[in-house]
C-alpha cells in the first residue's frame, strides 16, 4: 500500500493529452468523509471523438435485443456487491466493491483504499467484517482486499469486456454518498476513453457510459445485462469540481474494463 496517495482525496488536474477533440476533465468516484482535504479531482480524457450516425433498426432487430428484467437481474447481483469504508486517521472515506470469492476477496478502485489505516466491508445484508489490503496497482487503479472472519458470501460473475458493444445495456451498482445499494441504468456510451492521472500515475482505456454515478460508487461493479461484471466504475465528467464546485454526475461516467482487472487479480493471486 503506498502511504503517499491519500485514499478519496482530490487529484490535481493535469496537463490533457490531446489526440482529437476537446479535453474532457474527469473526478474520481469517491466519497469525501469528515477531514479530508478539499481540491480539484483529478484525471484527465483526450480523444473525445464526435459521436457516429446510428444505424436503422428495424422491428426485427428490435424485439431480439429487447431490454432485460432489471429488477431479476439487481436481485440476483446484489448480494455480490459492498460498501467500502475507509479510515486514515480523522479522515474517512466511502467507496464501493464487488465480492470475487466465497471467502471474501473483494475488488475496488486502488484510490479508495490507498494510505487506509482501516478498512470495514458493509455486505448487502447489513453485516460488516473488517478488511486488509492484498495488492494494488496504482497504474490501472484497481485494487483487491481481503475481508476478514467472512464465508459463504456471493461472488460475482466475470465477464468478457472486450464483447462489449456501443449500445449495450448496463447497471451500475455501489453506494453514492454512502448511499449503500443504489442502482442506476444506461448504456455503453463509447468504448476505449484514454483516462490518464499524471500525478496519480494511473492510465488506462475506460469505458464510458451514462449509467449515473457519483461520489461513492469508485470500485463498485457495471454489470451486463445478463448481470455479469463488465467494469470496475472510477470516474466521473464533472463541469466544476473543488471547494465550493460540484461534483455529481451529469451523465458521463468510465469504468475500468473488467479484462483488465482480471490481469490484475492474477497477478496478486
Amino acid at each position: 500500500m503506498d502511504a503517499s496517495y491519500p485514499p478519496q482525496q482530490f487529484w490535481p488536474q493535469v496537463p490533457p493529452r490531446r489526440r482529437t477533440g476537446r479535453v474532457v476533465a474527469l473526478v474520481t468516484a469517491a466519497v469525501l468523509g469528515g477531514g479530508l482535504i478539499g481540491g480539484t479531482t483529478g484525471a484527465v480524457i483526450a480523444g473525445t471523438d464526435s459521436p457516429l450516425s446510428p444505424a436503422p433498426v428495424t422491428a426485427t432487430a428490435a424485439a431480439d435485443t429487447a431490454p432485460a428484467d432489471v429488477s431479476a437481474v439487481v436481485a440476483k447481483v446484489m448480494p455480490s456487491v459492498v460498501e467500502i469504508n475507509v479510515r486514515t486517521g480523522a479522515a474517512e472515506g466511502v467507496g464501493s466493491g464487488v465480492i470475487l470469492t466465497a471467502d471474501g476477496r473483494i475488488l475496488t478502485n486502488h484510490h479508495v483504499v490507498a494510505g487506509a489505516r482501516e478498512i470495514r466491508i458493509t455486505f448487502a445484508d447489513g453485516t460488516t467484517a473488517p478488511a486488509t489490503v492484498v495488492g494494488t496497482d496504482r497504474a490501472s487503479d484497481l485494487a483487491v482486499l481481503q475481508a476478514t472472519g467472512v464465508s459463504n458470501l456471493t461472488p460475482a460473475a466475470l465477464g468478457d469486456s472486450d464483447t462489449v458493444r456501443v449500445g449495450d445495456s448496463v447497471i451500475a451498482i455501489g453506494s453514492p454518498a454512502g448511499l449503500q445499494g443504489t442502482v442506476t441504468t444506461g448504456i455503453i456510451s463509447a468504448l476505449d476513453r484514454d483516462v490518464t492521472i499524471a500525478s496519480g500515475g494511473v492510465s488506462y482505456a475506460a469505458l464510458q457510459t451514462d449509467a449515473s454515478i457519483n461520489q461513492g460508487n469508485s470500485g463498485g461493479p457495471l454489470f451486463d445485462a445478463d448481470g455479469r461484471v463488465i467494469g470496475v466504475n472510477s470516474a466521473i465528467y464533472s463541469p466544476t469540481s473543488g471547494p465550493g464546485g460540484s461534483a455529481g454526475s451529469v451523465g458521463i461516467g468510465f469504468s475500468i474494463p473488467i479484462n483488465t482487472a482480471k490481469a490484475v487479480i492474477e497477478r496478486m493471486g
